[in-house]
């Protein structure tokens, strides 16, 4: 299946920290430096989050001095029994350690609830589909040939669809409202799952699998309010709304899973889909164009359902030397 996920989570968070807290305290050995080679090769992002951990590491040690005051005073009253009087809290020789450590930790914890910031330019390639996971925790799905900007910061998170396909799963931010922009419209979300296509500057279609969204088509055209299972189709011709039933829903998202499902779908618009996802010249002659398909296909097996139209069609499927296909009336003997 062509699909594969860009690892940017929270495991390969905690991994980071792990191998920046045994660069800072002890050698590794040979056997640890491969597996930390064999680690960072795995995704470019292991090698900028293992950055990141140093650096925090390294900007901590640079405060150390004022908190080292303690174990110096600690010392002091140590000498003094007035001052041990007053204040026995110094004479514990291990608090001051301990207090250290607290103050790094409650130092880390608060740089890794702190808003993640991204800006990043992402997109995949024909037939070709990837799942990654955003700064701010917000998990995306990209379809074949599709393009995105995400420009996240500690009070905006922004993302710029050009064109294709994406499931968000949005994580709830109320300070921080999760907007998207297309040529022809925008979706603005806190917190929940919907899918959003554009396939020309025209054209917005948002499908909602939870919560709620509001969707904008067009500059002059007020907020549409969706909820789950509802979906809005934007167009030349128009707005329109409607309520999907589970099996429409199912049908809208199986290509996250490398699916295609069509019902009584025109011939063209079927063509057109896998013209889109592999990048292929794939079209109907006009007399086989409104012929309908119906069924459930691979999206990665555009051959398997082109022979699979001859079965079920009178039509015949042609291609020249360059890769062009297209599908005509068969003519009948």
């Amino acid at each position: 299946m062509n699909s594969s996920t860009w690892n940017l989570d929270p495991t390969a968070d905690e991994q980071a920290s792990l191998w920046a807290a045994r660069l800072d305290g002890s050698e590794l050995s040979a056997a640890d430096r491969r597996e930390l080679n064999t680690w960072l090769a795995a995704s470019p992002s292991h090698r900028v989050l293992l950055s990141n951990y140093c650096q925090f590491s390294a900007d901590l040690e640079q405060q150390l001095p004022l908190l080292e005051g303690i174990k110096e005073q600690s010392a002091e009253a140590r000498k003094s029994p007035e001052t041990a009087t007053l204040y026995p809290w110094l004479l514990w020789p291990r608090l001051a350690g301990a207090m250290l450590t607290a103050a790094a930790a409650v130092a880390l914890v608060l740089w890794l609830v702190q808003p993640r910031e991204q800006t990043a330019n992402l997109a995949t390639s024909v037939a070709h589909r990837e799942s990654l996971t955003l700064a701010d925790g917000t998990q995306v799905e990209l379809n074949a040939q599709t393009g995105i900007l995400v420009e996240i910061s500690r009070t905006t998170r922004h993302v710029r669809l050009a064109s294709g396909e994406a499931f968000f799963s949005v994580r709830k931010d109320a300070s921080r409202p999760f907007i998207i922009e297309a040529p022809a419209g925008s979706v603005r979300v806190t917190g929940t799952k919907f899918n959003v296509r554009t396939e020309t500057s025209s054209t917005l279609e948002v499908t909602v699998l939870e919560g709620t969204v509001q969707v904008r088509a067009g500059e002059a055209s007020a907020p549409v309010a969706l909820t789950a299972s509802q979906s809005l189709s934007s167009g030349p011709d128009g707005v329109s709304v409607r309520t999907l039933s589970a099996t429409e829903l199912n049908d809208a998202l199986a290509w996250r899973q490398g699916q295609i499902i069509f019902e009584g779908t025109p011939l063209r618009e079927a063509l057109a889909r896998f013209a889109r996802y592999h990048g292929r010249g794939i079209t109907a002659a006009p007399e086989a164009a409104a012929l309908r398909v119906g069924g459930t296909y691979s999206l990665d097996d555009v051959d398997g359902f082109l022979s699979s139209l001859e079965l079920v069609l009178p039509v015949r499927v042609t291609r020249d030397l360059s890769g062009t296909v297209q599908v005509g009336l068969r003519s009948e003997r």
